[in-house]
């Protein structure tokens, strides 16, 4: 079945009042949640004008590993959160919902 197909499926039996499986929502929402830090990653990183391996170089990790974070296969801890935000001169703000996430890198000023 193609991803397509399987989706049309997937709604039309949530649309018929059927419910998915606790594990499958929270799974879904660790997905989305890991999507929206590599979309925020890779969004900053471009405005920069750096490549992965100049902001590997600044936050003292290496090209693989934030190739893996803007691929969405690595969710960094708390303190590589930190020096990701410190290398890309920025704040981190990740903000959750029940089914939305937002994560948004700002930039400090340049005072």
């Amino acid at each position: 079945m193609s991803h397509a197909r399987w989706k049309l499926h997937r709604q039309g039996k949530l649309g018929e009042g059927h419910s998915e499986a606790v594990d499958v929502v929270a799974e879904r929402a660790e997905i989305r949640l890991a999507m929206a830090f590599a979309k925020a990653v890779y969004d900053r990183r471009q405005e920069l004008g750096l490549t992965q391996s100049e902001l590997a170089e600044r936050a003292g990790l290496n090209q693989a590993k934030i190739s893996r974070i803007e691929g969405a296969d690595s969710v960094p801890t708390l303190p590589l959160l930190r020096r990701l935000a410190s290398a890309m001169d920025a704040s981190l703000s990740i903000a959750l919902d029940a089914d939305h996430e937002q994560v948004t890198f700002t930039a400090h000023d340049a005072a």
